[in-house]
């Protein structure tokens, strides 16, 4: 991107002097607050507007907002006021390290409790947390008129999502808001027009009896991305879109022809507006991706392709389960018994194929008992394994996933003193 040659400190003060909030430019350099080395590509976004810093770090926007945020992958967010002050703005490294809680989990004194200590004890630092599930519950009090209108709040475990962003925050845990999007029952039942359908005409419903929506509405693209743009204002740090796929299952009617490149769009189409609409927050963005994307060149017939993602995503979230490996993978027909090797060479797949660094990936690991092979439980020796093949390929940290929300030390290292400033991510900085 072209970057306009800074103006001058003296042209920059009386702008900045005479109205903040004025449409001034405002000038800065970016840099790691660890090495101090200058972050180049880092986001900066003031309103809507959005510039991405040089090589050497320095970034020109202008607009009206007196309030400037800035991300980089690998690091944690920042905000900062429009002043008369130069001085680089340091992100501070950051990796996550999480564990999944359901909507019940994040309601859970027990469940919550248990992992809070989890993380002041080992090296966890980071909780994706259930605010639309699988069956189209959304936990948290929303003002968004049709999670009202088609029953989704019969259950809020999150009375407060702000607050429970701040109490996060002030526990030193990164929090990451998951929403389900295409797999939504409530949403059809009410709305019907909205259904996935068989070529019968019926509403098809998956194995576990649960309807999906049309991926090309605008309708579902729109309430999701309402619920996104909640959880993002509450302050969360990062938004991940779960079921942002077509169904695997062929022979089924939609208001397009069901071909490779229409889904691809819808599903590219949906993350960029997103993007769009998240803008003003300065969240990351995330979304799931089924683990044989990675070494699929198609669409996996699902919508999802790497290249297509990695321009409208901060981080991929590759579901590296090895027990939804069920072809396994080249050299290792048994998954379950090489949990290392399906998690590194999935993701150094990725990689090699989309030119990203692996700091671009953060993958879901197993952390629950085998399905499909064996029925082996995945305990210490496993899940080491899984976190180390992460590491190894450079990943912007790892999620354990566990349905139940059942969680141990086996496997995770203690907790490590940290030997860097962590700027607060709430109230903003001034």
């Amino acid at each position: 991107m072209k970057i306009i040659k800074p103006i001058t400190h003296t042209i920059l003060l009386i702008l900045l002097t005479l109205n903040y909030t004025s449409a001034a430019i405002y000038s800065g350099t970016v840099v790691d607050a660890q090495s101090k080395k200058p972050i180049a590509d880092a986001f900066v976004t003031r309103g809507n507007n959005v510039v991405r810093t040089s090589q050497n770090g320095q970034f020109q926007i202008d607009g009206e907002s007196d309030e400037i945020g800035i991300r980089a992958y690998g690091h944690l967010r920042r905000k900062v006021n429009v002043q008369p002050n130069v001085a680089p703005v340091a992100l501070t490294p950051f990796t996550p390290k999480a564990l999944y809680l359901s909507l019940f989990g994040i309601g859970s004194k027990k469940l919550r409790d248990s992992a809070f200590n989890l993380i002041q004890e080992t090296e966890l630092n980071a909780l994706v947390i259930n605010l639309k599930d699988d069956m189209g519950r959304v936990a948290f009090k929303s003002t968004t008129p049709l999670a009202t209108a088609v029953g989704a709040q019969k259950i809020i475990t999150v009375t407060d999502l702000h607050a429970l962003a701040d109490n996060l925050h002030a526990k030193g845990i990164y929090v990451i808001a998951r929403i389900v999007v295409f797999k939504d029952d409530p949403l059809v039942a009410n709305k019907p027009e909205l259904a996935i359908r068989t070529a019968s005409g019926a509403i098809w419903k998956d194995r576990e009896g649960l309807a999906w929506c049309n991926p090309y509405s605008k309708i579902v693209w729109n309430y999701n991305i309402d619920l996104a743009v909640e959880a993002a204002r509450a302050g969360v740090d990062e938004i991940q879109f779960d079921y942002v796929r077509f169904p695997d299952t062929h022979g089924l009617v939609y208001t397009m022809p069901n071909t490779e490149e229409n889904r691809v769009e819808a599903i590219s189409g949906f993350l960029a507006e997103a993007r769009k609409r998240l803008t003003p927050y300065n969240v990351f963005l995330a979304a799931d991706i089924f683990g044989y994307v990675s070494w699929n060149t198609n669409d996996t017939f699902i919508g999802q392709k790497l290249g297509n993602l990695a321009n409208v995503l901060d981080y991929m979230s590759p579901m590296l389960y090895p027990s939804g490996f069920q072809f396994g993978i080249p050299g290792y027909l048994n998954p379950v018994e090489h949990p290392h090797e399906i998690v590194y060479y999935s993701l150094e797949k990725a990689k090699h194929r989309t030119g990203m660094p692996g700091l671009r990936f953060r993958p879901w690991l197993q952390s629950f008992r085998d399905y499909a092979f064996d029925k082996r439980h995945f305990q210490g020796e496993q899940i080491r394994a899984q976190i180390d093949a992460a590491d190894k390929t450079g990943s912007d940290g790892w999620m354990l996933w566990n349905p139940r929300n059942s969680y141990t030390r086996d496997g995770l290292r203690p907790k490590q003193p940290t030997t860097i400033a962590v700027y607060p991510l709430f109230p903003a900085i001034k």
